[in-house]
């Protein structure tokens, strides 16, 4: 058992308790971000009762994917694993994401959430998705900008096999006022489309910020290192 991976991840919740309480929030989901990290690790915590792992790389997650299962019957709490998947998505990987994951943090553009839906396999559930938002207008960051997020958000609920959850954002370094922002235009969407019965997901903040991020309306963050150490 590794002792300071479950210290950690019990630091994680208990700041994400605190930040909850602080700014009367009722509930925020924590996102522990496994990429380049060991199945073993996310085996401990699994086990330790961490239900949502999110993976940024495909090959690698679906490789996670099959070495879980195939230990499931060893460790039965990893039945429960949703995955959710952060990265950027290629037009030539939609198939794989569409059949492996729960949730889909990334999309930006039409295409993308086209071929999520229609790739999404008969039978399983609907793909939980979000929308990822330029706040900053980076040219190094993708999503869509905020002035086209209603025509695709109008776009992505008309797809069956799509729950169009909320919106993801990744702010920039500088600091800036992006979680205000960010909910202000979550906010709207919810006035504009009423018929979005699941609009509740924030997916924002992360492991120097979630407090912040929290104080502002968050509903999931994405931790990675403050669980799972530094990464090479």
């Amino acid at each position: 058992m590794n002792s300071t991976l479950l210290q950690r991840w019990q630091q994680v919740n208990q700041k994400i308790a605190e930040a909850c309480a602080a700014s009367n929030s009722e509930s925020v989901t924590l996102l522990a971000v496994s990429k380049t990290k060991p199945v073993e690790m996310i085996v401990e915590l699994a086990e330790a009762g961490q239900v949502h792992f999110g993976e940024n790389y495909l090959q690698e997650a679906t490789e996670k994917m099959a070495q879980i299962k195939a230990l499931s019957a060893c460790s039965p709490k990893t039945r429960n694993i949703v995955w959710h998947y952060i990265g950027h998505i290629q037009r030539n990987k939609t198939k794989e994401i569409a059949e492996n994951f729960d949730w889909v943090h990334t999309i930006e553009r039409e295409i993308i959430a086209k071929r999520l839906n229609d790739q999404r396999a008969e039978g399983l559930d609907k793909l939980n998705v979000l929308v990822q938002v330029n706040i900053d207008n980076e040219d190094s960051k993708s999503g869509c900008l905020p002035s086209e997020l209603d025509t695709l958000i109008t776009t992505i609920k008309s797809y069956k096999k799509l729950n169009v959850r909320g919106l993801m954002i990744i702010p920039s370094k500088e600091g800036t006022d992006a979680f205000e922002r960010t909910k202000v235009l979550f906010d709207k969407i919810r006035l504009n489309h009423t018929e979005l019965t699941q609009w509740d997901t924030l997916s924002m903040g992360m492991s120097g910020d979630m407090a912040q991020a929290i104080a502002n309306g968050s509903t999931m963050v994405r931790v990675g290192s403050a669980i799972f150490g530094a990464r090479e």
